[in-house]
């Protein structure tokens, strides 16, 4: 299995327009570490929120990369 993460904009749909990563990861916790490294770079790429995805099913979405 191989997870990766979904860049979405702020309604949810998929930013496709523009270069992001497109890294794939072994496992969850590899994908989840990733991303707390990276997030802000997101952000500034203009990726307002992400969901993870397994394969093509969805683990979770819609979680936002502005801080609270």
């Amino acid at each position: 299995m191989t997870w990766r993460w979904r860049y979405e904009n702020a309604h949810g749909g998929e930013v496709t327009d523009r270069p992001l990563p497109r890294e794939v990861f072994p496992s969850q916790a590899d994908a989840e570490s990733w991303l707390g490294e990276n997030w802000r770079d997101l952000l500034d790429s203009g990726v307002e929120q992400v969901a993870l995805l397994e394969e093509d099913r969805v683990e979770y979405a819609g979680m936002s990369l502005r801080p609270e």
